[in-house]
């Protein structure tokens, strides 16, 4: 009755204190913005089952993930003993065997993963401190908290195969349990009450113990990673999307809506993220459910090459100024020297976002699907608009926009130049068709997005009348908008100037589109595709688009073209970050590189979803890297590394950024960066 008694007061207090925990936490999710994340269940389910339960993004590092695995489906394995635990402290002898046979199965995965759990702990626990990979090499309080939770996960272990073994050997033991009779033969012997009790109660304490210390703990994602994957968007909204800023609309105020920010007539006071309240609760939950694993970190190539950024510190910083500052908030405590700082410069610095690719690198390999990119954008939102806080060549890049509709400095009629050229160079025999003097796209094949690049940069435009070629080959009608075309608005969006992305080139480019009847576009630059196809129907706009490698590769399917083979080059692939991580674009143009080459493509170490980026996401194309190796010449090196003669790229950025790198390694004669449209233009068939 003593022994109720005593468990009956441990067991609720414990519980009583972790349920005021996870009370505690969801109020300092509720101090930031609201998100609506409960559309499609299924698919949820579905995501939750793969990424959380199975574990499916950790196996991206085979030998972690097989270590991680095996903790946490022994975990799930042994709840049944903490179940039963549990009820033997209210119930006194209780166990499961009046399962039978099944009793017995259950018995022995205990055993098994008992001891499986136990050598893996002890084996992390190793690397923590001999070894470390440099991913896990963090403070010594992080540290320390991996190894308190490590320790307690082996004293859970210890306990229950001790209470086991004396279960045996007290002849009050079901089912088949060999690894405790082990111990029971051979290292306890003796049977003991007291110690059979010094194991019963060790053990649930330090399982009660454990779960009130997660809720305080970086492993409180123990709990929160099953969540958070469920309320992730991955396969329910595009990947990498930025969300439109959006406020209140008082027009009903019986059913209050969201709807899009009017920059001209809204007032709102504050644009982007400051502090963790402009942030949405789906951002706090990221700060909360970060393992701080660094595979994040891992795969930066901002990080990689010795920038100041660290993903896996934006998220974390996230959770230490909301554990920080929500307790406050929650108190309604107004006057406290915590309150006047703010998330941005007082716990992650300007110097950190500005050094964001956006390349989505950390978002791919996060195995608890954790969202770096939306957060970065947010607290860059604030930077540009709120403060002004940029550097140098961010000023310019937006001066050129506001003055030219483009990051390049060149006035828009300069969009008409490459056309000439191209109808000269032709005869004036082609299928192109300016809108300003055909009037309408309806009687078009496709219009040919041809993006700032492919219109000013000289050696991009040898890439636009590649594809124009192959297009006039094929026998496609394509228009293209000439100096009517503008900048898409994604460098100014991932600069976070939401405002010049929407006022200046989104809204005016969707009213041209509905000018001109424009539906179907095929674009040559990835950062235009992904705007255009994933980010403009969020204003309105309804086209499809595809981009200029599945167009190539759909018109030699087709048989519209035919190539021919060249044997003499040996080719490698880089993977544009916005073409493949952002849209699963892979294999269209390694197909379109099979077409023309017998010896295929030689990979880099890095590629498809690992692919590293060339450095020029996220407006980095148009500012200077002061710190560390500059990217584009660690791509450049994995590149020459594979022998290749000839780097592939599909993106304009990618291309100008592996030239300089060729360039830098004094390697310019015996190695060519081509586009995809220019190996076939080279490769096709009179």
């Amino acid at each position: 009755m003593l022994k109720t008694l005593l468990f009956s007061v441990l067991f609720l207090s414990a519980v009583g204190f972790f349920i005021y925990s996870v009370l505690n936490f969801l109020k300092f999710l509720k101090i930031g913005k609201p998100e609506y994340r409960l559309n499609n269940i299924g698919q949820r389910i579905a995501n939750t089952l793969k990424i959380a339960i199975f574990q499916a993004k950790l196996f991206r590092q085979k030998f972690a993930g097989f270590l991680h695995i095996i903790i946490f489906w022994g975990f799930l394995s042994l709840l049944i003993v903490v179940i039963e635990g549990f009820i033997e402290g209210f119930v006194h002898g209780f166990s499961f065997s009046f399962l039978g046979k099944f009793y017995s199965v259950i018995t022995f995965t205990q055993d098994f993963f008992g001891l499986l759990v136990l050598v893996t702990v002890i084996f992390s626990l190793f690397r923590r401190y001999i070894g470390t990979p440099k991913r896990l090499q963090v403070e010594s309080s992080s540290r320390l908290d991996a190894s308190i939770i490590l320790v307690m996960i082996s004293f859970v272990m210890i306990t229950m195969l001790g209470a086991n073994a004396e279960r045996i050997l007290l002849g009050n033991s079901a089912g088949f349990r060999p690894v405790s009779g082990f111990i029971a033969d051979n290292i306890l012997t003796t049977p003991s009450n007291t110690l059979y009790e010094v194991f019963f109660w060790g053990h649930n304490i330090i399982v009660l113990a454990f779960l009130n210390y997660l809720p305080y703990s970086k492993h409180f994602h123990v709990l929160s990673s099953v969540v958070n994957t469920f309320l992730s968007n991955y396969k329910i909204d595009t990947k990498n999307v930025i969300k439109p800023i959006m406020v209140e609309d008082k027009t009903d105020e019986a059913n209050p809506k969201k709807r899009l920010i009017d920059f001209m007539s809204d007032e709102v006071p504050q644009l982007g993220a400051r502090d963790i309240e402009d942030l949405s609760w789906k951002n706090i939950l990221d700060g909360y459910t970060c393992t701080e694993c660094g595979r994040c970190t891992e795969v930066c190539p901002a990080n990689s090459t010795g920038k100041l950024l660290n993903p896996k510190n934006i998220v974390k910083q996230v959770r230490k100024r909301t554990m920080d500052k929500g307790p406050l908030v929650v108190k309604k405590i107004e006057a406290d020297p915590i309150l006047e700082k703010a998330l941005v410069h007082d716990y992650i610095s300007q110097e950190e976002l500005w050094a964001c690719t956006t390349c989505a690198a950390c978002v791919e390999e996060c195995p608890v699907m954790i969202d770096h990119l939306s957060t970065i954008i947010e607290l860059r939102r604030n930077l540009n608009m709120m403060e002004s806080a940029f550097p140098n060549e961010v000023a310019t890049v937006q001066r050129n926009l506001e003055n030219n509709e483009s990051p390049w400095a060149f006035p828009a009629d300069m969009r008409n130049d490459w056309i000439e050229e191209f109808v000269n160079e032709n005869n004036g025999e082609t299928n192109l068709k300016k809108l300003s003097t055909e009037g309408t796209a309806e009687n078009l094949d496709v219009v040919f997005w041809v993006g700032c690049a492919g219109a000013f940069d000289n050696r991009y435009k040898t890439v636009t009348k590649s594809f124009a070629g192959i297009l006039n080959k094929a026998g496609i009608k394509f228009g293209v908008l000439g100096s009517e075309e503008r900048c898409t608005g994604d460098t100014a969006r991932r600069l976070g100037n939401e405002f010049a992305a929407v006022e200046q080139f989104i809204k005016p480019n969707i009213e041209t589109f509905k000018q001109y009847n424009i539906k179907k576009i095929v674009t040559m630059c990835p950062h235009c595709f992904h705007s255009l196809k994933n980010e403009y129907p969020q204003f309105g706009a309804e086209l499809e688009v595809k981009h200029h490698t599945e167009f190539i590769d759909e018109l030699i399917s087709s048989g519209k073209i035919a190539t021919q083979k060249e044997a003499k080059s040996k080719f490698t692939y880089h993977d544009s970050c916005y073409l493949g991580r952002y849209n699963e674009v892979y294999e269209a143009p390694r197909k379109a590189i099979n077409n023309i080459s017998d010896s295929g493509i030689t990979e880099m170490k890095r590629s498809k979803s690992k692919g590293f980026c060339c450095g020029a996401g996220g407006g980095r194309m148009f500012m200077e890297e002061t710190e560390g190796k500059r990217v584009n010449e660690e791509r450049t090196e994995e590149a020459l590394s594979t022998g290749a003669d000839v780097i592939a790229s599909a993106c304009p950025f990618c291309m100008t950024m592996l030239t300089d790198g060729i360039k830098a390694k004094e390697k310019t004669e015996e190695v060519k960066v081509k586009d995809i449209a220019e190996i076939i233009w080279e490769n096709i068939k009179e």
